[in-house]
């Protein structure tokens, strides 16, 4: 026993002797003949019902393509929820074509038009031989005329009926005639996070035109500060849809569509930096559909006036807090006055003065110029009453404003 444990393999065959040999090799000649004659036999055992053979799925056909002798083509069906959903509102989606003027030569007056610029826009209403389209005001700022792509490619030229620089939205108007779609807007108070959303717009301008992506709703409530003269403070918040479907530019201004193929956002813009993706950002269509109506009615936002002009306590520096302001250490946040107030100005009337600090309208924290002028717009329109919580060398005070129509 101990004699074989020490053999190698060679060695250990070669002890078999020739008679072993031949025994194997009959053997395995056997097998494969009967392992054919089985397999031919395959078919026709299972149709007499002796065995059940199992159809190869597709991933196994992949690595085994052997398998391929008893396959049946295999039938893919696509979701089509994402397909309708797009095709339900994509001919309202259009190109919004901004164009400037410049001089053609420095020596006299003569210019030409310049295309300065291209966004999106969605059609939502058309009536009385017009239809009406919703973009950004930052898709049409400062353009001296308007284009239109359609869908099919063609051009009109449209006309601004309003817009609003801090609602960051404009409405347009033009013939209607060649206008075969309109979108539908959906409700944006019922939206949750994760439900899918597509965006379809022109990025990068018309070369890319009507562009599809989708995600999700990633949030609800962003508010994104916005700094118009780029001074260093935000003159205003803007309530905005966060969602990781693709968005570029020449996306702003088109739609944010759910499911249900309807509009339940305006895309607006998105964060660009190194290392960032999937940060974009929408007007939420409910939003969007109270500030339009009165874009189209009188042409512009008409808000409340108070007549001061606010600066963020934050931006204050510290030691004037005690030193200037004179204020009790548990105020953290407000809005300075900055300017002199108008003696005839709501604020003026009321007794407000310059370097006195508001905290608080209607109960509501204030907290930076952005919040205050945001709340004066949404909540409350001119002739409307305010109660305004402010401090004034240390005292807390209240007054009571009536809010006055803003001047031309």
């Amino acid at each position: 026993m101990g004699f074989y444990d020490d053999l190698t393999h060679v060695e250990r065959k070669n002890r078999r002797g020739p008679g072993v040999g031949r025994l194997i090799m009959t053997s395995v000649t056997s097998a494969v003949i009967g392992g054919m004659v089985v397999l031919l036999a395959l078919p026709t055992l299972s149709n007499a019902g002796y065995i059940n053979m199992v159809k190869p799925s597709a991933s196994n056909v992949m690595s085994n393509p052997t398998a391929n002798l008893f396959a049946t083509p295999v039938s893919v069906k696509v979701e089509t929820g994402t397909v309708d959903a797009v095709k339900k509102v994509e001919n309202a989606v259009v190109g919004v074509i901004n164009i400037g003027r410049t001089r053609t030569n420095w020596m006299n007056s003569s210019t030409q038009d310049v295309e300065q610029g291209e966004g999106s826009g969605v059609i939502f209403e058309k009536k009385g031989g017009k239809a009406h389209i919703i973009t950004n005001y930052h898709v049409i700022d400062q353009a001296q005329k308007l284009e239109i792509a359609l869908p099919t490619g063609e051009k009109v030229e449209a006309k601004i009926l309003g817009a609003d620089m801090y609602a960051d939205l404009a409405v347009l108007e033009i013939d209607g005639s060649k206008v075969t779609a309109v979108a539908e807007l959906g409700d944006s108070s019922t939206l949750q996070v994760g439900e899918p959303a597509i965006a379809i717009g022109n990025p990068l301008g018309m070369k890319f035109s009507r562009t599809v992506t989708q995600g999700i709703i990633s949030s609800l409530e962003r508010s994104m500060p916005m700094d118009f003269d780029e001074n260093g403070q935000d003159d205003w918040e803007l309530d905005v849809l966060q969602t990781d479907a693709a968005i570029n530019p020449g996306n702003s201004g088109g739609a944010l569509v759910n499911i249900q193929g309807q509009v339940i956002g305006i895309n607006t813009l998105k964060i660009s930096k190194e290392g960032v993706e999937g940060l974009g950002f929408a007007l939420p269509i409910n939003d969007v559909k109270s500030i339009v109506s009165e874009l189209m009615e009188k042409g512009k936002l008409e808000r409340a006036y108070l007549g001061v002009q606010p600066y963020d306590l934050t931006n204050v520096p510290r030691y004037s807090w005690k030193e200037t302001l004179n204020l009790p250490d548990e105020v953290q946040a407000g809005v300075v006055i900055q300017n002199e107030v108008g003696k005839f100005s709501p604020a003026g009337e009321v007794g407000l003065k310059q370097y006195d600090v508001i905290v608080k309208m209607d109960g509501k924290d204030i907290n930076t110029g952005a919040q205050l002028r945001k709340f004066l717009t949404l909540n409350k329109k001119p002739g409307d009453s305010v109660e305004i919580t402010y401090y004034r060398d240390g005292f807390k005070k209240t007054a009571t404003v009536k809010l006055a129509k803003t001047p031309e």
